[in-house]
C-alpha cells in the first residue's frame, strides 16, 4: 500500500451503512502496467527506536509499517472513498453501532500462516492491553465494546457509543499476526522484527545504516487491480540521513532516489542546477492532504509556563513574518492554532499572534515579571521563591537551530534567557514520554482530514506514552471534544470542533509556529510516475524503475 495512508493517520467520517465492492479508481486499469523490479532508495531522517507494530509511536517506523502492515480497507488516492483490502465487504448496521468485515481468503502472513478473522479481533483487542503500552491509539478506539469472530473469515464490531471515527478507525487498523505477538512478555522484546501480509517484507535492519524490506511474491492484491499497479520495486531500502547537506549528496550521487519534506530554503536557494534540473525533479505539489505544523511545546507541569499571558508574550515575541520571509520564502503560513488552517475544522477567524515586542512586555508585567535585580533576566518572587524568566529548549534537527538562535535573540531584548539544546531523536522521544522537559520543539503530522483533536489536547491523552506529552488541561475542551465525538452531523461537528480551535489558541499552551502550503520533494529521473500528486497522496506505491 501507499506510504499515505498511514501518514495521515486516522481520518475519521461518519457511521454509513453500506457494503464495498472491489472499485477501482479511474486511472488504475487505463494504462499499460509498469515495469516490475529493481530498488528504490528512499531516506528516514532518524532510525527507528523499534518497529514494533503496536508500541512505536514515531513517524518513521509508521513510515516502514506502511509497506508491511497492511488494513482491512484502504483509501481511493483521487476520491477518498473506501477500496477493499484485507477485507473483501463491509457492513454497517443503519443505526452506525456495529460493523461487519467479510475477510478474503487465501491472506497469509509474511511467514505463510492465514490470517484470519481471529488476528484481526487480536489486532483490536492488544491495544487495550497494558502491556502494549498503545495510549497513543486508544482515544480511536475506545467507544468500541469489543470484537467478535463470527466465523474464520468474518469479524464483527459492536460500538458502546457513537463516535464519528468508528468506522474509519476500523477500517484502516494495522492487522497483525496473532501467533507471533499474542504473547506479550514476548511480543514486546519483537522491537527489530516486523511481521504482517503486506506487498513488503522486512529483509533486514542493518542497525545503523538501512532498513530492507523486499517484495512479497505472495501478496493477494498482485494481480488485482487497482492494487496491480502499485509496489512495483523489488526493493525497498530506507537509509537513515539527518543533516541536510548529507541528504543533498546522498541525492545527487543516487545514493537515495526521493526526499520528500523538503524546506522551501533548500528547494529555492540549494537545488539550483545540475543535478537539480536535470538528473533530479524537483516537485512542488499542492493537494488535499492533510499539512504539518511546527511549534514549540511547554511543559505546563513547569511553573514558568502555568500562566496564559506568560505564554502569550512568549508567542509575541516570535517573529514569524521574518523568519517565513527569510527562511520559507512565503511558502508557509504562520499558523493560527491547534492543527493546520486550511483544515474545515479551523476557525478562519482566528488569527497567528502577532510579533509584538510591546504587547509582551505588557502581559509580562501583569503577571509579576520584572528586571529587579538589574541583571538582565526578568524575575519575580511567587509564594516566598524567587524565579527567573530562564528556559532550556530541546530539539532534535539541526535545521530547527537557525529559526531558534533568531528566536533566543528576541526573547533576550525581552530580559527572557533561553539555553537551546539539541537532543539525539531516541533520547528526544524517551524526553517527552518521562516529560522531562521545559520546552521542546517538533512538529506534526497534518493528521486527518476530518479531525479529531482528543490524542493531543484531551487531558487524558496526558497519561504516560500520550500524545499530550505538554499536560495541557482545559475541562471545556475536555467537554467539547466529547460532545464533538459524539456528533455524526459533520457540519454540526465543524462548529463544535472550531469552537475548541478558538479556546487552545488562545490559551496558547503551544507556540505555533507555520503550517506547509505545499508538499516539495525531490526525485531521481529513473524513477518514473504517472503524475507528480493525487488528491490525497504524491503516489510513491505506483511509481516504478524505468527500463534503461
Amino acid at each position: 500500500m501507499d506510504r499515505w495512508q498511514k501518514l495521515c493517520g486516522i481520518v475519521m467520517v461518519g457511521a454509513l451503512a453500506y457494503q464495498m465492492g472491489a472499485v477501482p479508481f479511474a486511472s488504475a486499469a487505463d494504462s499499460a502496467l509498469p515495469p516490475k523490479g529493481g530498488s528504490f532508495y528512499l531516506n528516514l531522517s532518524s532510525e527507528p527506536p523499534t518497529l514494533h507494530p503496536i508500541t512505536s509511536v514515531d513517524g518513521y517506523s509508521r513510515t516502514v509499517h506502511g509497506y508491511v502492515l497492511e488494513s482491512l480497507m484502504v483509501r481511493d488516492p483521487e476520491t477518498y472513498e473506501f477500496l477493499p483490502a484485507i477485507a473483501e465487504k463491509m457492513e454497517v448496521s443503519k443505526d452506525g453501532m456495529t460493523f461487519t468485515f467479510t475477510l478474503r481468503k487465501g491472506i497469509t502472513f509474511h511467514d505463510g500462516k492465514p490470517l484470519t478473522a481471529s488476528d484481526v479481533k487480536f489486532s483490536f483487542d492488544m491495544i487495550f492491553e497494558p502491556e502494549y503500552k498503545a495510549v497513543h491509539l486508544q482515544p480511536y478506539y475506545e467507544n468500541i465494546e469489543k470484537a467478535e469472530v463470527v466465523n474464520d473469515y468474518m469479524v464483527r464490531f459492536k460500538a458502546r457509543e457513537k463516535y464519528f471515527g468508528n468506522l474509519e478507525s476500523l477500517a484502516i487498523m494495522n492487522i497483525v499476526p496473532k501467533h507471533v505477538y499474542g504473547d506479550p512478555k514476548v511480543s514486546v522484546k519483537l522491537n527489530k522484527s516486523l511481521v504482517g501480509s503486506g506487498p513488503y517484507m522486512l529483509e533486514s535492519w542493518d542497525q545503523g545504516k538501512k532498513i530492507t524490506l523486499k517484495r512479497n511474491d505472495q501478496w493477494w492484491g498482485r494481480d488485482l487491480p487497482p492494487f496491480h499497479k502499485e509496489n512495483n520495486f523489488e526493493k525497498l531500502i530506507f537509509r537513515f540521513t539527518k543533516e541536510e547537506t548529507i541528504v543533498l549528496e546522498r541525492l545527487k550521487k543516487g545514493d537515495i532516489d526521493f526526499e520528500d519534506g523538503l524546506t522551501p530554503e533548500t528547494f529555492i536557494k540549494k537545488m539550483v542546477g545540475p543535478p537539480w534540473d536535470g538528473k533530479i525533479q524537483k516537485h512542488k505539489v499542492e493537494n488535499k492532504v492533510p499539512k504539518s505544523f511546527s511549534f514549540i511545546g511547554w511543559n505546563l507541569q513547569n511553573p514558568l509556563f502555568k500562566e496564559r499571558e506568560t505564554r502569550r508574550a512568549l508567542a509575541h515575541l516570535l517573529n514569524r513574518e521574518e523568519l517565513n520571509k527569510k527562511f520559507l520564502f512565503d511558502m508557509s503560513l504562520p499558523a493560527t492554532g491547534p492543527w493546520y488552517q486550511q483544515s474545515d475544522y479551523a476557525d478562519p477567524i482566528v488569527k497567528p499572534i502577532p510579533f509584538d515586542p510591546k504587547k509582551a512586555g505588557e502581559l509580562l508585567s501583569q503577571v509579576g515579571w520584572a528586571d529587579h535585580d538589574k541583571d538582565g533576566i526578568l524575575d519575580r518572587t511567587r509564594d516566598g521563591k524567587s524565579e527567573k524568566l530562564s528556559f532550556t529548549l530541546l530539539y532534535a534537527s539541526k535545521d530547527t537551530e537557525k529559526y531558534l538562535t533568531i528566536y533566543q535573540e528576541d526573547l533576550k531584548k525581552a530580559g527572557i534567557q533561553l539555553q537551546l539544546k539539541i537532543v539525539e531523536w531516541n533520547a528526544f522521544l524517551k524526553v517527552l514520554d518521562e516529560k522531562n522537559f521545559e520546552a521542546v520543539t517538533l512538529g506534526w503530522g497534518g493528521g486527518t482530514v476530518d479531525h479529531d483533536p482528543k490524542q493531543i489536547w484531551h487531558s487524558s491523552s496526558s497519561a504516560a506514552g500520550g500524545s499530550n506529552f505538554i499536560s495541557y488541561k482545559n475541562p471545556e475542551v475536555d467537554r467539547l471534544i466529547e460532545d464533538g465525538r459524539k456528533e455524526l452531523d459533520r457540519a454540526q461537528r465543524i462548529k463544535i470542533f472550531r469552537k475548541i480551535y478558538r479556546t487552545i489558541a488562545d490559551d496558547a499552551p503551544y507556540l505555533f509556529f507555520f503550517n506547509s502550503k505545499f508538499n516539495l520533494y525531490a526525485l531521481n529521473s529513473r524513477i518514473g510516475q504517472e503524475r507528480p500528486t493525487y488528491n490525497y497522496t504524491v503516489g510513491s506505491s505506483y511509481w516504478w524503475l524505468k527500463k534503461e
